[in-house]
């Protein structure tokens, strides 16, 4: 008997935050772009509600077009929203403007430093324009963060393609932002040095910098992230604390490493989905909620199986993902 297609079980998505003490809080965000030489409008984004807690590190994924840069854009003020409302630390972004930007830090996606400076003077170039007294500077502080302080006085230019995405980082951080977006923060940098940020983002974290964390890396925003959102054709379709979130796809695989070859007559009575693996793993999947391991393992030796060895899977952030993503337009 093959594995069935998983589902997730559908939920209204939830705010994420009561929105009088989020980090970010945003209601009826709307954002058409207009269609050019005839080409219809697009809407980036349908009117979302969200609201990111302070303190969190808060996952916003969803696949390419999803509208989470645009969502981002629109907090950073590149890109005018068409209706609705959103407050950065409580500041509104229309009324009060000059600081709802001070109070957030963006590492854009695309790569955008003057070549020609080295990463000091980016950093102190970026202090100023935002008002940061120079006796406030932190400019080695930082670089020595994002593992730059050896490169402090080469040109951007001779930075490898990682490099500048730390540097990207590192100037985000320099007028000590209460809210920190990092937008594919490690698309491009190697193992070693995406640990070395990561292990800085949650050091920020634990000083009370909430981050909002969007990344092709889902494996990545289940380590990290305590919330997550999905954003899929504009619109939230999820938006719960972690553990909810995964709670949502109620299947557990159990792999089971028989003693002796499976006969399928022996799989005749087992009342569940199965396969056999190639390797002669048997993999059953069940629902926690409906189906007890002991019953099932009490099955399989009353079917005559034993059991070398024997292990659970539960579903994850990609099974999730995938989900209320991909297979969701498929089905529509």
């Amino acid at each position: 008997m093959l594995k069935e297609t998983r589902r997730v079980e559908t939920r209204k998505p939830a705010d994420c935050s009561d929105g009088v003490h989020a980090a970010i809080d945003a209601k009826g965000l709307l954002k058409v772009y207009r269609g050019e030489k005839g080409m219809p409008d697009k809407q980036a984004l349908n009117g979302i509600d969200l609201a990111v807690p302070r303190g969190s590190i808060f996952g916003l994924l969803g696949p390419n077009g999803a509208g989470k840069s645009t969502f981002i854009n629109i907090l950073a003020g590149l890109v005018t929203k068409t209706s609705g409302s959103a407050t950065i630390w409580g500041y509104d972004i229309d009324t009060r403007t000059r600081q709802a930007r001070a109070s957030i830090g963006v590492v854009p996606q695309e790569i955008n430093i003057d070549v020609f400076f080295t990463p000091a003077e980016a950093l102190n170039l970026q202090a100023g324009l935002y008002g940061v007294p120079k006796r406030e500077w932190r400019t080695m502080e930082i670089l020595e963060a994002v593992g730059l302080a050896d490169k402090a006085d080469a040109y951007v230019r001779t930075l490898s393609g990682g490099m500048k995405r730390r540097l990207l980082v590192a100037k985000a951080m320099v007028h000590n932002p209460p809210v920190l977006i990092l937008d594919e923060p490690t698309a491009g940098v190697d193992i070693e040095l995406r640990r070395q940020l990561w292990d800085h983002v949650v050091e920020l974290n634990q000083r009370g910098t909430t981050i909002v964390l969007t990344t092709h890396y889902l494996e990545e925003a289940e380590a990290l992230c305590d919330t997550i959102a999905i954003i899929n054709n504009g619109s939230v379709v999820a938006c719960e604390k972690k553990p909810d979130l995964l709670s949502r796809m109620d299947e557990k695989t159990l792999l089971v490493r028989p003693d002796t070859k499976i006969c399928e007559s022996q799989l005749a009575s087992l009342d569940l989905s199965y396969e056999v693996r190639a390797d002669g793993t048997l993999a059953i999947f069940y629902s926690p909620r409906h189906h007890r391991v002991g019953r099932i393992i009490t099955g399989l030796r009353e079917a005559g199986i034993g059991i070398a060895d024997l292990t659970t899977e539960q579903a994850d952030l990609e099974d999730i993902f995938m989900q209320l993503t991909y297979n969701a337009e498929e089905s529509s």
